[in-house]
């Protein structure tokens, strides 16, 4: 077995100023070597190395430091969270999640065959991605807010009343309360590639709610409405309420 060499190692101690050390270069463009500040003036180094152990460990400080710059990717977080604030922004309005179920609750009421009870949800999600998109493109849309507002008053009351207009008109109703509801929702899309995402995200949500609010109407008959009306009524004295408090 061969002995174990007893020769000290090469420590070679170099001092260099502190004042020829520049910080703001990374670890792999300083000496392999070098380490830390010790003492008052000085930088020490670690026992001369094998180049070949050289060139490794300088392999791995160039694999470490890209790790170390880009800890995760924010362009996947930040599409993500675009996604799920366009899926989220319909649900966390109550003027247009009610809006949204008044209207499908109010359609599969008053219209029993399916045709025309869809005919004022897909009114309504067009002009509503009409208005987003005019609101994005920086349109000025005057008396968003007040519209929005009196579109609850108004839709509450059509639920609460159980009105039958024609449907040409039911739709042209709900399509000029879904522009405001949609310039709304475009006036607070993001700039850029991500605007894209949002929009999906609240085209899908719209849709959803649509859905939801007509399976309740076709659940509930004219017959037994009353809980649709009583929702109809509470609906309307919301906005109403929103319009006396001018928000």
């Amino acid at each position: 077995m061969k002995p174990l060499s007893r020769t000290a190692p090469n420590w070679s101690l170099s001092i260099i100023p502190l004042s020829e050390y520049e910080p703001q270069h990374s670890v792999t463009s300083l000496p392999l070597n070098l380490i830390f500040d010790t003492k008052e003036n000085a930088m020490f180094h670690l026992p001369t190395l094998p180049q070949h152990k050289k060139w490794a460990a300088l392999a791995l400080l160039s694999l470490a430091q890209p790790v170390l710059a880009h800890p995760g990717h924010p362009e996947h977080t930040d599409t993500l969270s675009m996604l799920a604030d366009g899926l989220l922004h319909p649900l966390t309005g109550p003027d247009h999640l009610l809006a949204m179920l008044a209207v499908g609750v109010w359609s599969a009421l008053v219209y029993p065959s399916i045709k025309r009870a869809t005919a004022l949800p897909l009114a309504f999600s067009t002009i509503l991605l009409l208005g987003a998109l005019l609101g994005m493109a920086g349109l000025s849309i005057p008396l968003v807010e007040p519209l929005i507002m009196a579109s609850l008053l108004v839709l509450g009351l059509m639920l609460a009343g159980m009105a039958k207009l024609p449907l040409p008109l039911g739709a042209a109703l709900v399509a000029v309360f879904a522009f405001f509801h949609g310039a709304a929702h475009g006036m607070e899309l993001p700039e850029g590639g991500a605007a894209f995402l949002f929009v999906l995200g609240f085209m899908v949500s719209t849709l959803l709610i649509h859905c939801i609010g007509m399976v309740a109407g076709a659940i509930l008959t004219q017959r037994h409405a009353w809980p649709a009306r009583l929702a109809g009524a509470g609906i309307a004295s919301y906005g109403a309420i929103l319009m006396l408090a001018g928000h």
